[in-house]
């Protein structure tokens, strides 16, 4: 019995000095493989404050340099909201946020010209300078590539970097790099105060108005009545909406457009968001436009553009769509103002045509398919080469 004991006294302390043993070898191997060879391994803590702590307490132990806590801060932001994989969600900072809301209102300091991402190359392109602009009397062209600005290298990732570089203070001049057919140019352009019209119109032959709309920025409703009176007026018998190269903009300027195309009690848009399941928003007033109509839309027609062109197409038979399939941008982003003058941008709402189909990386089939003339821009083209324009003509003779 004395015997018995021993041994199982014996064993306890065994089984004790082993476990001991093997929790010091693991210790060991996971301490190395977290701190050894001077690498700081990722390590999941309790919270996101817990992370940042750790990152910041080794950047105030090891780091030489200058530490920015408001660039940190706003990178950290960025990063954690790109995070989300989402194309149109983003953090805005107190100065984006001040030029973004300039940007919306059709008033800015500039140099006076749109630009895009040309997503294929990764290449910045002017889409078209603005009529009488600094960038328009320089010789600035549309489909010119932006390579550099004041000496910095863009990229087509890099838009809104660089067009935030060509809105600086008024009077300072922007050095601007462009390729064009493989010729390298450079332009001395001052920046300048920038007043954006939306809307162009004018009629053509055969009693043929035609409007066309840049984008729906604040005020592009207003101006559009403006521009349909001035047409009405002139006799016009049917009516050409040129929304080729429109990227959107503000949600409803594009339906109070709409629902002077439409019967009253109309279904515009369908909406919807993580707190409802659908929204829909139908039109107020009786049509004042009431003849045939050609809407021309391309690959760069995208957003609010895509929202008018089925909203009018799905709730009028006097409409033909004419040109390429659209971008298929069937989101609605929403931007929230923060205390500090930043903001946060939010791609909060899905919407879909009066008829529910889906626009969302799907877009808009044209009636009539007709490409554009290759080598030729939308903003230079000579009207009677214009295939889209000469069809839409031909269709309301």
């Amino acid at each position: 019995m004395k015997t018995d004991r021993i041994r199982k006294i014996y064993k306890t302390i065994m089984l004790i000095v082993l476990t001991v043993a093997i929790t010091f070898i693991i210790t060991s191997v996971v301490m190395y493989n977290q701190y050894g060879k001077n690498n700081i391994k990722y390590i999941a803590t309790d919270g996101m404050s817990s992370t940042f702590q750790m990152f910041r307490n080794y950047i105030n132990q090891k780091y030489i340099g200058e530490i920015d806590d408001k660039a940190m801060l706003e990178s950290a932001i960025k990063g954690y909201v790109k995070g989300l994989g989402d194309t149109y969600s983003e953090y805005i900072t107190p100065e984006e946020m001040k030029e973004y809301m300039e940007d919306t209102t059709g008033k800015y300091v500039g140099i006076g010209v749109y630009i895009a991402d040309d997503t294929q190359n990764n290449q910045i392109i002017v889409l078209m300078p603005i009529k009488d602009s600094p960038a328009e009397k320089a010789g600035i062209k549309s489909g010119d590539i932006i390579t550099k600005i004041d000496g910095i290298e863009y990229k087509g990732e890099q838009l809104n970097q660089a067009s935030n570089a060509l809105k600086q203070g008024e009077g300072t001049k922007a050095k601007v790099e462009v390729l064009r057919n493989k010729e390298t140019l450079t332009f001395e352009i001052e920046r300048k105060s920038i007043k954006v019209n939306h809307i162009e119109s004018k009629v053509l032959d055969g009693n043929i108005g035609y409007i066309q709309i840049t984008t729906f920025d604040e005020g592009c409703y207003d101006e559009f009545v403006e521009n349909w009176k001035n047409l009405k007026n002139n006799n016009i018998t049917s009516l050409i909406i040129d929304l080729r190269n429109n990227g959107g903009g503000i949600v409803q300027e594009s339906l109070n457009i709409a629902d002077m195309m439409v019967e009253r009690d109309k279904t515009l848009l369908i909406t919807t968001s993580k707190q409802k399941d659908e929204e829909v928003t139908k039109s107020k007033n009786d049509k004042t436009i009431d003849m045939p109509i050609a809407i021309l839309i391309n690959e760069n027609t995208a957003s609010s553009s895509e929202i008018l062109a089925a909203a009018i197409k799905e709730n009028n038979e006097k409409v033909t769509l004419i040109g390429k399939n659209t971008y298929g941008k069937g989101v609605i982003q929403t931007i929230y103002s923060l205390s500090d003058g930043s903001g946060l941008k939010l791609t909060t709402n899905e919407y879909f045509t009066p008829n529910r189909n889906t626009i969302n990386k799907v877009g808009i089939k044209p009636d009539i398919e007709i490409d554009f003339p290759e080598d030729e821009s939308l903003y230079t083209i000579e009207q009677s080469k214009d295939t889209q324009l000469q069809k839409a003509i031909e269709i309301l003779k």
